[in-house]
């Protein structure tokens, strides 16, 4: 058998409410089961953000590693106002 740990939590009634009446519609065996699917359901949820943080900091790290010559703040304003015109020109409307 696994070994369990009994903890005692305060939940706002609302929360409460929601648990117990999971458990008396048969959802679940009882309020333990409802906590823990909870809980399983939130460890994922932190996985996954613990996994995008990972890819961006690789991605940061990437670019940061990036030999090429860093653009000067005038040079992208420069690209983005070129992109805008293009994109404004190309749908028939002026900058």
């Amino acid at each position: 058998m696994r070994h369990v740990e009994r903890l005692s939590i305060t939940l706002p009634a609302e929360m409460a409410r929601l648990i117990r009446t999971q458990v008396e519609e048969g959802r679940y065996a009882s309020n333990s089961e409802v906590i823990r699917e909870a809980m399983r359901a939130w460890q994922e949820q932190e996985q996954t953000r613990v996994q995008r943080l990972a890819a961006i900091r690789a991605k940061i790290a990437e670019a940061d590693a990036d030999p090429r010559p860093s653009l000067t703040e005038e040079e992208v304003d420069r690209h983005f106002e070129e992109r805008l015109a293009q994109s404004l020109s190309a749908q028939g409307k002026h900058a």
